[in-house]
C-alpha cells in the first residue's frame, strides 16, 4: 500500500532474496500516492512478458507470464525498474547482484490446522503466514520498510481461470515462498481455508480515485457464525484483514471505505462476488463481480440496502454463478435431441404392451372372432 508518508525504500537483506532464481510479486509504488494498486483484469490478458503490462494509479507494473525459472528478459527488466525507483538507484542493484555472499532469507512455515484450533485462530494463522511472506524477520520493527517494490508480479493470476488452476498457482506460491500482493493473497487465502467448510469465502473489490488516478484493491471476505471479516494483503494495515466482528456485510464494506477516506481516496465502485466452492478440483471459475455498486452515484443508504440484500441472498444460498449453469440446448425445427438409432433397424413394438390408440381399440382380436378351421364363435 502506498501513501503520502510512504517512500520507495528497500534493504539489501530484502532485495537479496531476489538473488535466487525466484522473484517477488508486483507492487506499484510512487511517492505521494495513497492507494493500494493491484492488477486489474485487463492486466491479465495476453501480452508478452517483455511489454509493460498495465498502469494502475499511473504507475506501471509488469507480470511474469512465463513462470519459473524466470527468463532473462523478465529478470533484467525487474532490476532496471528497481534501479529507477530505489533511492540508491543502480548502486544498490550492483551491490546486491555482484555480492560474493548474501545471507539466506528466512522462509515462513506453512500453518497446520489442528482440531483444537478455533476458526478465528486459524484465520489469524493464515493472515500471519501471508504477512510473513512480505517481511518474515521477527526483529523488524518497521515492516513496511522491507515491503517489496520490484515492480514485477511473478505469479500470474487470471480471473477467468478455473478454480482448480488457481489452486495450482497457490501451491506454487507456497513452494517459492515469495512476497505476494492483494490479488495473489486472495487466491492463497482460498487455498489455505478450503478445509474449513463452515467458513464461506467471497471476493470484495474496491476501485478508488486519488489525485486523478484510479486504484484497485481486492480482499477475501469471510463469513462464519453470523459474523463477517476479511483476509488479504496491502501496504496499509487498515486495508487488509479484518477480524470476525462485523454483523452485516455493509458494516464491513463501510469500514474499508472509512479507511480509504483517511488517505483522501474517493470510493468509485464496490464489487462483491459469490461464495467460492471448497472443492479445489472444480472447473468453475470464481465469480468476482456478481454485485457491482457505483458508489459515486448511489447514496449511502441505497448502497447499504444493496449490500444487505446481497449478503442475505448469499446466506440463503439462492445465488448461482453464471459460469456454473450448464448451457441449454436449443431444439432446431425438424431435428430431435434424442440419440440417433442405428441405420437399418426399426424399433419393434413389444408384444406385452397395450396399444391405446383409437384404431387399435376398434379392431377386434382375431383369435376371438375367427378360428383357423373356419368355425365362428358367437358372443
Amino acid at each position: 500500500m502506498t501513501g503520502p508518508s510512504a517512500t520507495s525504500s528497500g534493504t539489501p537483506a530484502q532485495t537479496s532474496r531476489l538473488g535466487r532464481s525466484k522473484s517477488t510479486s508486483t507492487y506499484r509504488h510512487s511517492a505521494g500516492q495513497a492507494a493500494e494498486s493491484s492488477p486489474c483484469t485487463a492486466a491479465n490478458t495476453g501480452r508478452s512478458s517483455g511489454e509493460e503490462d498495465e498502469k494502475d494509479g499511473g504507475v506501471p507494473f509488469f507480470v511474469n507470464r512465463t513462470g519459473f525459472p524466470i527468463e532473462s528478459a523478465t529478470w533484467e527488466r525487474m532490476w532496471s525498474h528497481v534501479a529507477k525507483v530505489h533511492p540508491d538507484g543502480q548502486e544498490m542493484v550492483d551491490r546486491i547482484r555482484y555480492a560474493t555472499h548474501l545471507p539466506k532469507h528466512p522462509v515462513p512455515m506453512v500453518p497446520n490446522f489442528k482440531p483444537s484450533m478455533s476458526v478465528p485462530d486459524w484465520l489469524h494463522a493464515v493472515q500471519n503466514y501471508m504477512r510473513n511472506l512480505q517481511y518474515p524477520s521477527p526483529f523488524n520493527v518497521f515492516p513496511q520498510l522491507e515491503y517489496n517494490h520490484t515492480g514485477t508480479q511473478f505469479f500470474e493470476i487470471k480471473k477467468t481461470r478455473p478454480l482448480s488452476g488457481l489452486m495450482e498457482t497457490a501451491r506454487e506460491m507456497i513452494r517459492e515462498s515469495l512476497p505476494i500482493k492483494c490479488l495473489e493473497a486472495v487466491i492463497l487465502g482460498i487455498y489455505l481455508t478450503n478445509g474449513l467448510t463452515s467458513v464461506e469465502r467471497f471476493p470484495i473489490s474496491f476501485k478508488t480515485q486519488f489525485s486523478g488516478h484510479h486504484f484497485h484493491h481486492v480482499v477475501l471476505g469471510v463469513y462464519f457464525n453470523g459474523r463477517y471479516g476479511t483476509l488479504g494483503m496491502s501496504r496499509r494495515t487498515d486495508l487488509m484483514d479484518r477480524p470476525l466482528i462485523f454483523r452485516t456485510l455493509s458494516e464491513l464494506v463501510f469500514d474499508f471505505e472509512d479507511s480509504y477516506q483517511r488517505y483522501q481516496h474517493t470510493m468509485k465502485k464496490i464489487k462483491i462476488g459469490l461464495y467460492v466452492p471448497h472443492n479445489p478440483h472444480v472447473f468453475q471459475p470464481i465469480e468476482w463481480n456478481y454485485l457491482v455498486i457505483n458508489a459515486c452515484k448511489q447514496g449511502h443508504e441505497d448502497t447499504r440496502k444493496e449490500l444487505e440484500k446481497h449478503g442475505r441472498d448469499m446466506r440463503m444460498k439462492i445465488l448461482k454463478s453464471s459460469s456454473a449453469q450448464s448451457p441449454i440446448k436449443e431444439r432446431t425445427r425438424g431435428k430431435s435431441l434424442s440419440p440417433r438409432r442405428r441405420p437399418g433397424t426399426s424399433p419393434q413394438r413389444r408384444q406385452h404392451r397395450r396399444d391405446k390408440s383409437p384404431a387399435a381399440l376398434e379392431r377386434k382380436p382375431a383369435e376371438l372372432s375367427t378360428l383357423s378351421d373356419g368355425y365362428q364363435i358367437r358372443i
